[in-house]
């Protein structure tokens, strides 16, 4: 966060050429602002600003908050999912008092977003959008910014336990059902194969998300 206050401004070579200090955030008024979908998370202890000669205020604060998000997971596991993360303040009108800007564009910030998404995770980082607006809440406009992420699944693991074995045991009950085999022989074939089938819908119901109003195509044929 970056902002300005004008009533916090000294001449350096008035104070041995000290042109930048570092206080508490209680200090001075600083930006209150919410993540509008935020569930839960954990509170930052590095707590201070640094504040420069002309006014100008820096605070930098590592979040990490838990945020909700509606999932389409009806091409799992090929899907690719949206998620915004909102940023606003409401104790402050945007027109007259309050209003917020990124301090980038959107390609430097989704640079240095990669840097820190974990490359080797379920989900791969590949686009972020940022779209700056005003929304009306009691007659009044209070400024937003909502950040638009859009993240794709990397599916090689669901292929290799999921669809692989699931195409596998299909096959093998298209084969011994038109097979030579004996009638009491394809019977126990397909109990084993209703058993496997099982089993791996166990596995699918507990690697998808219950968020979702459709079920994927996986879990329905």
């Amino acid at each position: 966060q970056e902002w300005e206050n004008p009533f916090a401004t000294w001449d350096p070579q008035d104070f041995c050429n000290i042109s930048e200090i570092v206080l508490p955030m209680d200090t001075y008024w600083s930006p209150p602002v919410f993540i509008l979908e935020r569930v839960n998370g954990q509170n930052p202890e590095l707590n201070y600003m640094v504040i420069t000669h002309n006014g100008r205020f820096n605070s930098t604060r590592p979040f990490q908050v838990t945020l909700t998000c509606s999932l389409i997971i009806l091409k799992f596991p090929f899907d690719t999912q949206m998620c915004n993360l909102s940023i606003a303040s409401y104790l402050y009108p945007a027109v007259a008092d309050f209003v917020m800007k990124t301090r980038g564009t959107p390609a430097e910030i989704m640079e240095q977003s990669k840097s820190f998404f974990l490359s080797d995770g379920e989900w791969k980082f590949t686009n972020l959008s940022i779209m700056e607006y005003t929304e009306m809440l009691d007659d009044k406009e209070f400024s937003v910014v909502t950040y638009m992420i859009s993240m794709e699944r990397r599916p090689t693991l669901y292929i290799l336990n999921l669809i692989l074995p699931t195409c596998a045991l299909y096959l093998l009950d298209m084969a011994v059902l038109f097979g030579p085999s004996s009638l009491e022989e394809k019977i126990n074939f397909q109990i084993a194969i209703i058993l496997g089938s099982s089993m791996l819908a166990v596995i699918l119901n507990n690697s998808l998300p219950t968020s979702s109003n459709k079920p994927p195509i996986i879990g329905t044929t």
